[in-house]
C-alpha cells in the first residue's frame, strides 16, 4: 500500500477507505503513515475497516509511521490495540500492565 498523504480526514475518508480496501483485497496489508499531518477520527476508523477487511483475509494491517496524533486518536477509543499501536509504540515509556 503506498503512503497516505498528508491528510485524512471526513473530507477524504471515503475515498481513502475505498482504495484501501481494494488493495487490501489484493493482499496488501501494510500502510505508511508517516507523512500524515491532518487527521481527525475519520482516520481510525479508515484504519479500523482495514483492519478488519484484512483479518477477513487472515491477515493483520500493519501501520508504520504512525504519528503521536495518529497513537493518541487510537487510545483515545480504545482501539490503539487492534491497530497494532499498543505501548510498543512509545518504548521510553515502557509499562507492562497485566
Amino acid at each position: 500500500m503506498p503512503a497516505l498523504g498528508t491528510s485524512l480526514t471526513n473530507r477524504n475518508a471515503a475515498a481513502v477507505l475505498r482504495d484501501g480496501l481494494s488493495r487490501v483485497q489484493q493482499g496488501d496489508v501494510t500502510v505508511d503513515c508517516s507523512a500524515l499531518t491532518h487527521l481527525d477520527s475519520s482516520a481510525v476508523a479508515v484504519l479500523l475497516a482495514w483492519q478488519r477487511a484484512a483479518a477477513q483475509r487472515g491477515q493483520s494491517l500493519v501501520i508504520a509511521g504512525a504519528s503521536p496524533q495518529l497513537q493518541s486518536l487510537a487510545s483515545l477509543y480504545g482501539v490503539e490495540g487492534l491497530l497494532g499501536l499498543a505501548p510498543a509504540a512509545h518504548p521510553e515509556h515502557h509499562h507492562h500492565r497485566h
